[in-house]
């Protein structure tokens, strides 16, 4: 169940990017992020009061890593593929999307102390490249003027929060359920957008609702939203962040996918030679290391 659970979260991740991309110039990141947040909550709420109620003490106990993982997840990560997605493609958000295994390798090295190999390095350097080769859109000239495209970098610095996020999952009330820990971080997270939400407001032109945004919404807070959290915690908690970020190499597939037959984007030779060498990284840095420590055990 949780293998199968993980499939359906990259395919809502993707449909998140490419969706988000499509409606970048018709409501603003942040607050595209506030509103499908609080819808969520609002679907939520009969169970969730509920829920919070019974872990109310350790919520009181574990209230600070409570704070962090919500302003990490639901504060912080979409937030800022959300602004990322306003000046780059979403082929392109999905494909950076794709390094999050490397950032949960690189991150539990520094934090966890867990020992990485010699070829586990060699594959982080080698998706490093990949990523590298994406932001400059193929162009070797514009390392030279460092102008990058913004968009990505948002979204790499998106990636990296999220790596962090699932390391630190691992910190989490074991006492508290799933259900009752996303309603917390939910909380948390809409508590962060309220402001952030309210100051980009003051300088853009009032939102025109329509059919489609209405869509929009109820897809961003049904699937990414609930079901991706819901299952991506499950994954984690069942098979540890590193294997469960194994799953998200399946995202750029299903972002190609769907960007080429609803947003009518082209796949370059630069995006194919991007995911190669991330996909190959990912082989070095996870796969290949999986496969050693198995041995080893046997």
């Amino acid at each position: 169940m949780a293998y199968f659970l993980l499939v359906l979260t990259t395919l809502f991740w993707a449909g998140n990017f490419v969706l988000a991309r499509a409606f970048s110039v018709d409501i603003p990141p942040i607050t595209l992020a506030f509103i499908r947040w609080c819808c969520a909550l609002l679907i939520l709420l009969p169970f969730a009061l509920p829920a919070i109620y019974r872990h109310r003490k350790s919520i009181i106990r574990s209230w600070p890593i409570l704070v962090f993982l919500g302003v990490l997840s639901v504060g912080s990560f979409n937030t800022l593929a959300y602004i990322g997605l306003q000046s780059t493609t979403a082929l392109n958000g999905t494909l950076m999307q794709s390094t999050m295994p490397i950032m949960i390798l690189l991150l539990s090295a520094v934090f966890l102390r867990e020992p990485a190999s010699r070829k586990q390095w060699f594959g982080v350097s080698l998706s490093l490249v990949g990523v590298l080769l994406l932001v400059c859109q193929g162009q070797l000239a514009v390392l030279k003027t460092l102008n990058f495209n913004v968009g990505d970098l948002w979204i790499i610095t998106a990636m990296f929060i999220w790596g962090g996020y699932s390391v630190a999952l691992r910190w989490k009330p074991k006492e508290m359920t799933g259900f009752a820990f996303f309603s917390v971080t939910l909380i948390v997270g809409i508590i962060c957008l309220a402001p952030a939400s309210w100051l980009e407001m003051q300088n853009q032109a009032p939102i025109v609702w329509n059919r489609d945004l209405y869509l929009l919404i109820a897809y961003l807070a049904v699937f990414p939203s609930i079901l991706s959290y819901l299952f991506w915690n499950y994954g984690v908690e069942k098979l540890s962040a590193q294997r469960a970020g194994l799953f998200i190499h399946l995202v750029p597939l299903w972002g190609m996918l769907l960007s080429v037959m609803f947003l009518g984007e082209q796949v370059k030779t630069f995006h194919l030679w991007g995911m190669a060498l991330i996909f190959s990284g990912i082989y070095f840095a996870v796969l290949s290391g999986n496969s050693s420590s198995n041995k080893q055990q046997a």
